[in-house]
């Protein structure tokens, strides 16, 4: 599956004027993050458990 058939979704916190965000497409073998300012770049692949261990910890950081 290429890159544009995904369902790329931004965090419900980003802004709407599209500035300093990042996009996340799931997949069962691993997670794609990329940059929503340049989406021609090639998106960074982590595995299920890294990116759930990524956001607890993001959805424990107290800003």
């Amino acid at each position: 599956m290429s890159t544009t058939e995904l369902a790329w979704f931004k965090s419900s916190y980003s802004g709407g004027d599209g500035d300093n965000c990042v996009e996340v497409a799931l997949r069962p073998e691993d997670i794609l993050v990329r940059d929503s300012k340049d989406t021609r770049l090639a998106p960074l692949h982590v595995s299920p458990g890294a990116w759930a261990a990524f956001a607890a910890h993001a959805g424990d950081v107290r800003l």
